[in-house]
């Protein structure tokens, strides 16, 4: 990423960091819970999923298995053909429950304004590629929805304070918001979490986090295909879309380190390389990264992740304490050694029972916040090990102005911004 990228992007969102900082201001204020937001008794809870790629239809599938009573009625994606294949995947597995009518299908850059705005939708399901997240959040908000909303949220600073402002004003609506960290609802993880929190290890000293593995799909330019259709077709590989895949996937390992610690680091220093990954259809990130982030008290953790095929894989959190470690997939070795043996349910699809349950007793789930600031800790790994400077917390959170928005929302010529380089990429 070069300077003038930066400049540039950060001065065409100024007016929306205002915004920002107006809803934070507007979220002080008591609001009348949303009526309609909540479907009463035993009335349907109806879904308008957002993005229909994989992801997308899979988390719509896995809210129809979470729950009776659910229906998908709306959808929106950039693309006419990913929204025609979501709606076939999700009707041949629930035939009795897809009931998008062809008025209610909404394709564009305009798409999750329209499905916002639909009046038959309680529920967004958010799954467009990371860097739309703030904006359809804010929207989905400001028209009195309940959310549940993939991870991260945000790819930027910028992203994440918008994130944060819109789960304040959800609060005062009444309105859950449940993230796609599937680890926090998740029996094993709960349940290694609780004894941690109780002492089973004894004091924090330590702790080390992983998702190395093998490559991921890739989608080479096609003629005929603008600069902007191909890099959001192609979105795992462009930092203004996914964030880079420290922030896209390995934000869940760092979600469960801020778990473990009840706290969030005070500082990063990271370093990563685009080593293996080098062709067009590589986009901009990297292929690997190590972190090293402070916690309170002087606590260090590594945090590693790599997508380059043939090497070693490790998928995993350890917690070090000074009388015992702890693993997050459940088990703890030690003086109080214990391991996982119980029933589990799909965690994916208990994220989304949780959600309906908060909706339907009228007890709000909000999990924005706390996802916002997960994705700002992988979003500062990945600024230190681009820019090869050390990055605190307090800097990152209420200073930086970086924003990966591109200048305009329109299919047409989107030059990708360079690699990074360490120690010549300037911090902002």
């Amino acid at each position: 990423m070069n300077n003038n990228f930066f400049q540039k992007t950060s001065v065409s969102r100024r007016d929306f960091i205002k915004t920002s900082v107006a809803a934070s201001l507007a979220a002080a204020i008591p609001l009348p819970r949303v009526p309609g937001a909540y479907a009463a008794g035993s009335d349907t809870i109806r879904i308008g999923v957002v993005g229909c790629g994989g992801r997308g239809t899979g988390a719509a599938i896995d809210c129809l298995n979470a729950a009776p009573g659910v229906e998908v009625v709306a959808m929106a994606d950039l693309f006419p053909d990913m929204l025609a294949a979501s709606l076939k995947r999700i009707t041949e597995a629930h035939p009795d429950k897809a009931k998008v009518s062809p008025e209610r299908r909404f394709t564009g850059f305009d798409a999750y304004q329209k499905l916002a705005a639909c009046p038959e939708v309680n529920v967004v399901v958010m799954a467009a590629p990371p860097g739309f997240r703030p904006i359809h959040l804010k929207a989905a908000v400001e028209a009195g929805k309940h959310v549940f909303m993939e991870k991260p949220v945000a790819v930027d600073p910028v992203g994440v304070r918008s994130v944060i402002a819109s789960s304040a004003l959800a609060e005062q609506k009444g309105l859950s918001i449940v993230a796609g960290t599937q680890r926090r609802h998740q029996q094993s993880y709960l349940e290694v979490m609780k004894r941690i929190h109780d002492g089973a290890i004894g004091e924090l000293v330590a702790g080390q986090c992983y998702w190395n593995q093998g490559e991921l799909w890739v989608k080479k330019k096609e003629p005929g295909w603008s600069d902007m259709e191909w890099q959001c077709r192609n979105w795992l590989y462009f930092t203004w879309l996914s964030g880079d895949h420290i922030v896209e996937q390995h934000v869940h390992n760092i979600d469960v380190i801020n778990w473990a610690f009840r706290a969030l680091p005070e500082k990063a220093m990271g370093m990563g390389g685009r080593q293996v990954r080098t062709a067009p259809e590589h986009g901009n990130i990297y292929d690997h990264f190590a972190v090293e982030f402070e916690y309170p008290n002087g606590v260090r953790v590594l945090s590693m992740c790599r997508q380059i095929e043939g090497c070693a894989d490790r998928v995993e959190e350890k917690i070090v304490g000074t009388k015992g470690a702890a693993f997050g997939y459940g088990e703890i070795k030690g003086e109080s050694a214990w391991k996982f043996e119980g029933d589990e349910p799909n965690p994916y699809v208990q994220e989304h029972a949780d959600l309906i349950a908060s909706i339907r007793s009228g007890k709000p789930l909000n999990e924005g916040r706390r996802v916002a600031e997960s994705t700002m800790c992988a979003i500062m790994g990945r600024m230190s090990a681009y820019t090869g400077r050390a990055i605190s917390w307090d800097w990152a959170m209420n200073s930086s102005v970086l924003d990966l928005t591109p200048p305009k929302y329109e299919f047409g010529d989107l030059p990708v911004a360079p690699v990074a380089v360490p120690g010549q990429t300037p911090l902002i």
